[in-house]
Order: C-alpha cells, then sequence, then structure tokens
C-alpha cells in the first residue's frame, strides 16, 4: 500500500496524467492500493482567508468523466483521490474510493477548519464499505483531528483509514525550518494516534508544495495497528510504500489489548449542557 505527497493545482488534464504516472509508478511496486491527496482533482483553496478569490476548484459530480477516468486509470488497484464534488447544485470536499470496476465508497468532508465553510457544504456521516484490499473507510484533512471519526470508522469494522489532506504549515511563527512548525508536528501526532487508539492501519496522503498562499507539509506515510510510521515521505513530495498482511497485523496488535472491545460507551457520554 502507498500514500502521496504531490502538488495539484486547477488544470484538470495536468492532474490527471499526473495521478496516471504516479499509478503506473504504484503499479511497478506491486502496490494495491494508493492513497492520493486531497483536492488532487483540481487543486485545494488558494487562500482560507479569501477562499473564493479564484473561482476555486472545479467542481466535479461523482458519475462525471472525471471520476470515471479515475477509475480506468486505477485499473486493478484500489486508489482513494480528493476533489471538489458537484451533488444537487452543493459543492463538497470530498475523496472517492474507485477501481476499474467503479466508484466503491464517497466520503464528504465532515470537518471544517477556518474559511472552508464559505466554499463547501458540510458531510454528514463517517462509513466503512469493502474494497478488494479489505475493509476501507476514509476521511479528510481536518476530519482527523476528532477521534470520534476515525473511532465511528473501526467500529463499522474498518481495518485501513486513509485520510486525505491538504494540510498546510502554520501561517504564524512561521519557523525558518519547515520540519519544526507545530503543523507538522500535529499532523503526524494525529496519524500516530488515530492508527494506534483504534488499532488499524492508517494511510495519510498530503498536498506537497505552495498553492496561493498556503505551504504543505507534504509528510505522507503509512502508520500500522501499533502507531509505528512504516513508510513516510517526509517533508517531501513523493511516495511512501509499505508492505503488510493486514489481518496479521490487526489480530497481533489486538491480541493482548483490544481498545474497542475494551470500550466503557457507558462511562463516556453525558448530555451537553
Amino acid at each position: 500500500m502507498a500514500a502521496v505527497a504531490a502538488p495539484f493545482g486547477r488544470d484538470l488534464d495536468a492532474d490527471l496524467d499526473q495521478i496516471a504516472g504516479l499509478i503506473a509508478d504504484a503499479r511497478e511496486r506491486g502496490v494495491r492500493l494508493l492513497a492520493l491527496p486531497e483536492a488532487c482533482l483540481g487543486g485545494y483553496l488558494t487562500s482560507l482567508d479569501a477562499p473564493g478569490s479564484d473561482g476555486g476548484p472545479p467542481p466535479l459530480p461523482l458519475d462525471g468523466p472525471e471520476i470515471k477516468r479515475l477509475g480506468a486509470l486505477a485499473g486493478d488497484i484500489v486508489v482513494t483521490a480528493g476533489y471538489c464534488e458537484l451533488a444537487d447544485g452543493k459543492l463538497y470536499n470530498s475523496v472517492v474510493c474507485v477501481t476499474g470496476d467503479g466508484v466503491l465508497g464517497n466520503h464528504r468532508k465532515v470537518h471544517q477548519p477556518l474559511g472552508e465553510g464559505a466554499s463547501y457544504d458540510r458531510g454528514g456521516e463517517f462509513a466503512a464499505f469493502d474494497t478488494p484490499v479489505g475493509r476501507l473507510g476514509m476521511m479528510i484533512c481536518y476530519d482527523k483531528a476528532f477521534p470520534e471519526s476515525a473511532r465511528a470508522l473501526a467500529l463499522a469494522g474498518a481495518q485501513i483509514v486513509t485520510c486525505v489532506s491538504a494540510w498546510p504549515a502554520s501561517r504564524t511563527n512561521r519557523p525558518t525550518d519547515l520540519a519544526a512548525d507545530r503543523w507538522v508536528h500535529r499532523f503526524d501526532l494525529f496519524d500516530q494516534a488515530r492508527a494506534l487508539e483504534n488499532q488499524i492501519v492508517w494511510l495519510s496522503a498530503n498536498q506537497s508544495g505552495s498553492f496561493g498562499s498556503l505551504r504543505f507539509v507534504a509528510s505522507a506515510k503509512v502508520v500500522g495497528p501499533g502507531g509505528e510510521v512504516l513508510a513516510t515521505t517526509g517533508l517531501d513530495a513523493g511516495m511512501a510504500v509499505a508492505e503488510l498482511d493486514v489481518a496479521a497485523e490487526l489480530e497481533a496488535a489486538r491480541r493482548s489489548m483490544a481498545h474497542l472491545r475494551n470500550r466503557r460507551p457507558e462511562a463516556y457520554y453525558v448530555e451537553a449542557s
């Protein structure tokens, strides 16, 4: 399996050509599951302060030609990729899962940071679904800052979660060295914590480079169910590739301490005042 860090812009043909190259590279490496970044079809917002200043990403219907082309490129590989979804006159920040057989799943971003709500409507659920590589869940960027997102997917039987992002570096008090940026630290910490607390396999894809006023932190990675980083691109563009037996890894992680089985929901939930 593999997670990608790469830059993407508004030119859909260029984006799809780049994706074709990434999929070809993944296929040569024997990858069966490939996670591409948030908004890799048409690019992310150029600014979170004035998100619609350039007209925004191109809106794409789930059953449109671009998603069909993505599926044709995927072929026998399971691919997750972010895009701006047009549905019933509304726009959503979405991620789709495809193979050559068509769409296997679709997720609309639930948690919206800063000014993102000015550009997209909000999604309303987290759902797991079956794929040729196992039961999968998806989320987008800020969704991973909420433990309930990954827990909902794990409780729905997700063995693997792909989190696709356009996660930027901090906009204030920026250090000279990106490695010291507090948002890099948070990005990595969320990835490892969500995998460990749910004992699932976690793929984290992210944009890299700069787009508009945003500088992205890359840091694509594969994380095992014990929270260990199995492969990462670091702060550069690239493809983080890891090979593992998912069922065996989950069984080993949950053998002595099973976080999902040992939950006590009756002790957690109270009505908000």
